[in-house]
């Protein structure tokens, strides 16, 4: 059990430096008859990393380069997109491209007319972009026809999905967006280190009585004000009621981490873990709630998706509560575990400090092997 955390920890401290927002792209299909019209919406950095954008190697891409670039970004795009109907397959054929920001960065905007052999009742979408490249790489989609809208999310797992145009299916949606938010909090290594930090004083701290029930008490005092203020700055976000630029989000939410890290070390909150939660889970709302802003659902949708979102994300954090605690609480009077509380600490802090420069400053720490 102690070599199993001791593997876990040293696991945090090689996670990817650039640790958050995981890759995604946006697709929206328009539908009217046998006639589609789309637009994808596909990161930069991504297609950089595929088939190579910046011709100078000077770590910056101009309009200059990216227009060299055109034919082969819709070649590389529609390679890996395939629309059929019940008639047969539908013909894609490329228009118009055009550069967007989004919450984490300028992406390339790919407009598409797609002719199919007759009018459509159900379509069916291979989608694999960036499969051989990013495992964890996602496709959101945004259908309409005749004033409905769904959505669907493609992953290596479900690359391949048959989508009805009629009133889009309600709880297959929501299940989709709460495994989503499930996967967001496991592959968001920045809130996992925070959430780590956290737990890891819970069971040193469980006065007045040394037991399971009291590290518990002060574990949920803690997740439940993070909870409460993520979700309130997640549905903020979301509705569009408040907005904040996505470079001083993602840095504020690696300065959190370092805090919370920091605080382990030498306190700063002291009795106020609690309150600083609700504070740092103020910030980490705004991050939960990028992928839905930029996927632009209309507030009917939006409403569902982001519950759906939000509770896949409590889902994935009580996950780890449930694993971490009861092992912690078993190990908190060995000396490994004391030396786990400040190595660990000072650990998840360094991490966290590459981060901040990162999102901060706008580099890439190639320098450090994390």
């Amino acid at each position: 059990m102690k070599r199993l955390l001791l593997f876990l920890l040293l696991c945090c401290a090689m996670l990817p430096a650039q640790a958050h927002k995981p890759s995604d792209s946006y697709l929206s299909l328009d539908v009217q008859g046998e006639r589609i019209t789309g637009q994808w919406d596909i990161a930069l950095r991504d297609l950089d990393y595929a088939i190579g954008l910046d011709q100078d190697d000077d770590g910056q891409l101009t309009w200059r380069e990216i227009q060299a670039r055109h034919a082969a970004i819709a070649a590389y795009a529609l390679e890996h997109l395939q629309i059929a109907a019940d008639a047969g397959p539908c013909r894609i054929i490329p228009g118009q491209q055009l550069i967007d920001d989004h919450t984490d960065g300028a992406y390339s905007v790919l407009r598409f007319q797609a002719v199919c052999p007759a009018p459509l009742t159900t379509l069916d979408i291979r989608y694999h972009l960036f499969a051989d490249l990013d495992p964890q790489h996602k496709g959101l989609l945004r259908l309409t026809h005749d004033g409905l809208t769904s959505t669907a999310i493609f992953e290596p797992a479900h690359a391949q999905q048959r989508l009805r145009l009629a009133a889009p299916d309600q709880l297959q949606q929501f299940s989709a967006y709460v495994k989503d938010g499930v996967w967001h909090i496991w592959i968001g290594y920045d809130h996992i280190l925070f959430l780590l930090s956290l737990l890891l004083p819970a069971v040193m701290l469980a006065a007045p009585a040394d037991n399971l029930r009291g590290a518990f008490i002060d574990v949920l005092k803690v997740v439940t004000a993070f909870t409460l203020a993520h979700s309130l700055t997640l549905t903020l976000a979301s509705l569009s009621l408040i907005s904040l630029p996505s470079r001083l989000v993602e840095s504020a939410i690696a300065a959190s981490v370092i805090l919370a890290a920091v605080n382990n070390l030498y306190p700063l909150f002291r009795g106020r873990r609690p309150w600083a939660a609700f504070g740092f889970g103020l910030i980490h709302g705004f991050g939960f709630a990028s992928v839905l802003i930029d996927l632009g659902l209309p507030k009917g949708a939006l409403l569902a998706s982001l519950f759906g979102f939000n509770l896949g994300v409590e889902i994935g954090q009580l996950c780890i509560v449930a694993a971490f605690l009861p092992l912690a609480f078993w190990l908190r009077h060995t000396w490994f575990y004391r030396r786990l509380l400040t190595a660990g600490s000072t650990l998840i802090a360094l991490v966290a400090v590459v981060w901040f420069v990162e999102r901060a400053f706008d580099v890439q720490a190639q320098w450090i092997g994390l």
